[in-house]
């Protein structure tokens, strides 16, 4: 029994890829023994950004001989049917067995090297991974994510004789890109991991992962924060290191009057950094990189340089934030009407104007109880107004809590902020429900409105497919009526909801913009 190494070494692969390689990668490496008959006790999988490993236990030094017993077709079947049987199992007439008039073949495949079954492999599996994306270089018609420079396939302490596309497969690898660029000889399988460590390669991504949320951690905990968590960048960024090391920063204070979400996403989605926050659990001027080298100043050069790109960036997002202060939020909803919300269901603009009604329509009727109708229907005809600002259009994940601050800022009163801030809630089964009075009957309006809108232009939900998150939508009402315990029928507001949305004519159809016009019969089933 031996182990079985193989590294697939090319240029770095995006961190997002990461994952799912190795999954596909010990997917397709089962199936192919599988089908090959070779049998293993385990197989495990790792990358880094420029290697994709694969580690299978316990391989036999060959498959095992079986006998295969095939019913072909009947005696005095035509000559054709007769030839394809032949062709398929690759024997003579005189091979075949006749029981009572039909034919049966009798195949004995003997055992394969484990050898000549990993070499197809790693060839079948090479020139058809799925890569989401991938890329052909030079002269070849090898695609692979990122050119692909060398195969490390080691069956014990053998070479598996195989070459894709002119390369041919060895035990030779490299180190790290700056600590040890040159090559390194893999034993086999038992010290690879060691021989690349000692040259500055952490081959298993989980344990990059461990270093890097155990010294951000720590280096916000010396520095006496606490670190905003965020497993998704420890993926990341380990994706992105093969020799992380965290380093704490800091940037200019006077940032911080730029809302709290911005600089968290400037600093995450751009430059992949942590933010921390302080004990009074606001966020904090400092932040942690993780570089991929081990810096001989201890890394002051590093951290000085990922300043300057933060401070770049925070000041790109201030500039956006203090342009959009200047205009108030009446005037950017006023631009609304040049957005469309769906072809066949008018605009923005359009949608924010039922919405109001109803928001006010549900504060009136006493279904939403403790607000004021004025400021639900001043609440939900600013709730979109923030879709055109410089903050959304750089950051759209913030639509809603950007009109939140701006309101805030614009002296709007804080039941309107808040419901302009939260009227998109709850967008998971997770995620906080809203229970503020305001904030109810928008969100609640804003969700009728989306569902009743796409049912009564004929866009359904179907078992496989919701491309206009209705389900979703129809779990957040359910979860707002739930938490606010708000008694109404769904079949009354519904209805008054498709009113707004179509329009009737004396004829007894109802309009939608731009779309055909459907019978009374039809709006009584949409109701």
């Amino acid at each position: 029994m031996s182990d079985f190494l193989l590294e697939l070494l090319s240029e770095e692969i995006p961190a997002r890829m990461q994952a799912k390689a190795r999954a596909d990668l010990a997917r397709l490496f089962a199936e192919e023994l599988q089908t090959a008959g070779l049998e293993t006790t385990g197989i495990e999988t790792f990358s880094t950004p420029r290697r994709l490993v694969l580690i299978a236990r316990g391989l036999p030094e060959a498959t095992k001989a079986v006998s295969e017993e095939l019913k072909g077709p009947r005696a005095a079947a035509p000559e054709q049917a007769l030839a394809g049987f032949l062709k398929k199992t690759g024997l003579t007439r005189d091979q075949l067995e006749d029981r009572d008039g039909v034919l049966f073949a009798r195949i004995d495949r003997p055992g394969r090297p484990a050898a000549d079954v990993l070499a197809q492999a790693i060839e079948s599996i090479v020139r058809n991974f799925p890569w989401p994306k991938s890329m052909r270089w030079g002269g070849g018609n090898l695609r692979w994510v990122r050119p692909l420079h060398g195969i490390v396939a080691l069956l014990g302490e053998e070479i598996v004789p195989v070459e894709v596309d002119g390369i041919a497969a060895g035990a030779a690898t490299v180190g790290h890109r700056f600590h040890h660029p040159g090559q390194i000889t893999i034993g086999s399988c038992s010290d690879y991991a060691e021989k690349l460590r000692a040259c500055h390669v952490i081959v298993d991504h989980e344990e990059r992962e461990a270093i890097i949320r155990v010294g951000a951690a720590k280096l916000a905990k010396d520095a006496g924060l606490s670190l905003v968590e965020d497993e998704g960048l420890v993926v990341e960024n380990a994706g992105l290191t093969e020799w992380p090391a965290p380093l704490l920063g800091r940037f200019d204070a006077d940032f911080l009057d730029v809302p709290a979400e911005v600089i968290q996403l400037t600093a995450r989605i751009n430059q992949k950094y942590f933010v921390m926050r302080g004990q009074d659990c606001l966020l904090s001027p400092a932040f942690v990189c993780v570089a991929n080298v081990d810096a001989s100043d201890g890394g002051e050069a590093i951290v000085e340089g990922n300043r300057r790109v933060l401070a770049a960036r925070l000041s790109d997002a201030r500039f956006f934030w203090e342009q959009d202060l200047k205009v108030p939020l009446e005037e950017q909803a006023k631009k609304l009407s040049g957005i469309v919300f769906h072809e066949k269901l008018g605009t923005v603009a359009g949608k924010v104007e039922r919405v109001a009604k109803l928001a006010r329509w549900l504060v009136e009727e006493g279904i939403v109880r403790g607000a004021d109708a004025n400021l639900a229907e001043r609440a939900a005809r600013l709730a979109k107004a923030d879709l055109v600002t410089g903050m959304v259009g750089e950051f759209p994940e913030l639509q809603g809590v950007i009109g939140g601050y701006i309101a805030e800022r614009q002296g709007e009163a804080k039941a309107v902020a808040e419901a302009i801030r939260d009227h998109y809630k709850p967008v998971g089964q997770d995620d906080e429900v809203p229970t503020a009075p305001v904030t109810v009957a928008v969100a609640l309006a804003d969700k009728l409105d989306t569902v009743v809108s796409f049912f009564a232009a004929e866009m359904f939900p179907t078992g496989s497919k919701d491309p206009f998150a209705l389900r979703r939508a129809m779990i957040g009402i359910q979860q707002l009526v739930a938490a606010s315990n708000l008694r109404l029928s769904l079949r009354n507001i519904a209805g008054l909801a498709f009113d707004q949305v179509a329009r009737r004519e004396e004829n007894g159809e109802y309009w939608l913009w731009g779309y055909k016009p459907f019978s009374r019969g039809k709006a009584a089933h949409h109701r």
